[in-house]
């Protein structure tokens, strides 16, 4: 039976869970900055679908490109998994684990299932911070590339840590910011993933990423798929979603991946993601990436809008560093064009001071393009 908790604190809620876990139930932690109406829709839901004897997890995907769907999962579809991530970590029961991810992440479920299995400490903030008195506390950081960043300014700003290693998933990880980590002394392990794949593949040595332990990858057709006792049973939900398993046990969430020179995989961004415009297709990810290395830009979230004469223009919300002053979208155009073709510079400029996103890190596209849609996001003149 599926058990909803509401992670409006996250003592007494990791408390609920581990409760309903020793009883044999299944915990279903929701995120408390959802509405009301929407996690009493969502509860309502789920305590009245049955699951079967085996299911021990129920967790929500990011949500990225649409609504948040419940993804279950068996007890040793992560058990399977924790040798590895233990031998990454170099995990001991003296360390303290620091997620500073809401309660309601995949992330931080497993990392409370896994750190509990080898008897190390879980520190959950009540709210998702970086405040010095966690990083005196915590020896391991599992979290993305955006709280990361996050806790990094703390520490260069003179809080003391006792951080050793920071495991790292949920979106792109740049080496501008394993550099600042390794003069912090934190060694960072990136990897990817996902909520219905689990563990897929690994980054330990900052050369790209290769088949996490115990996965097998291929690409097919520019597709992903990875094969593995860790995937995710499915979706609580009849229909629909990008998590699929053929009659082989190869998984996809329909994210795009390529090779590159050495057989590292290199991610390209999700099938269903991409924006058609004219004669070209693009992929939010790659411009996104272009975006953020022009200097000033924190982060960029790129999506489609739709266009009579073209079917889509492509537009970009932009996060400007702390203290950087605003260009014009004239500046932005040329600087893109450095970086970009033609089909792929943004036609749409929208500017925020702090990115929306979801419970893993990543940008939240289609909350950002409803607002954009609405008129609700600011524009760039």
């Amino acid at each position: 039976m599926i058990h909803p908790i509401l992670d409006d604190n996250a003592a007494d809620a990791l408390v609920a869970l581990l409760a309903v876990r020793e009883a044999g139930g299944v915990p279903l932690v929701g995120d408390s900055r959802w509405s009301t109406q929407y996690w009493s829709a969502v509860s309502s839901h789920a305590k009245a679908e049955c699951v079967g004897g085996d299911k021990a997890w129920a967790s929500f995907s990011s949500g990225s490109s649409g609504a948040p769907r419940v993804i279950l999962r068996s007890a040793s579809s992560w058990q399977v998994s924790f040798a590895a991530v233990t031998d990454l970590l170099a995990l001991t029961a003296d360390d303290v684990v620091y997620v500073p991810a809401p309660l309601a992440s995949s992330l931080t479920l497993f990392s409370v299932a896994h750190s509990r299995s080898v008897g190390a400490s879980i520190l959950l903030p009540s709210r998702p911070s970086s405040s010095a008195e966690h990083l005196t506390r915590a020896t391991v950081v599992h979290t993305t590339p955006q709280s990361l960043r996050a806790i990094v300014e703390v520490i260069e700003g003179g809080a003391p840590h006792s951080m050793r290693v920071a495991l790292v998933g949920g979106d792109h990880l740049d080496h501008a910011l394993r550099r600042r980590c390794a003069a912090l002394g934190i060694r960072v392990i990136g990897y990817y993933g996902a909520a219905e794949l689990s563990f897929v593949a690994v980054d330990d040595d900052g050369l790209g990423l290769r088949p996490f332990p115990g996965v097998q990858t291929r690409i097919v057709g520019g597709e992903l798929w990875a094969r593995s006792a860790y995937l995710a049973s499915g979706y609580l939900e009849d229909g629909g979603g990008p998590f699929r398993v053929d009659g082989e046990g190869w998984g996809t969430v329909g994210d795009r991946a390529e090779n590159d020179a050495s057989g590292r995989l290199m991610l390209r961004g999700r099938i269903d993601g991409a924006i058609l415009t004219s004669s070209a297709t693009v992929i939010p990810d790659e411009v996104e990436a272009a975006l953020r290395s022009i200097d000033g830009i924190d982060d960029a979230a790129v999506f489609g809008l739709p266009n009579e004469r073209t079917g889509a223009l492509v537009a970009a919300l932009v996060q400007f560093s702390p203290g950087s002053s605003r260009p014009s979208t004239a500046r932005l155009r040329e600087q893109a064009a450095a970086r970009l073709p033609l089909t792929h510079i943004p036609r749409r400029w929208f500017w925020t001071e702090d990115m929306p996103r979801t419970s893993t890190g990543k940008a939240a596209r289609s909350q950002i393009r409803l607002c954009a849609l609405e008129k609700k996001a600011r524009r760039l003149d």
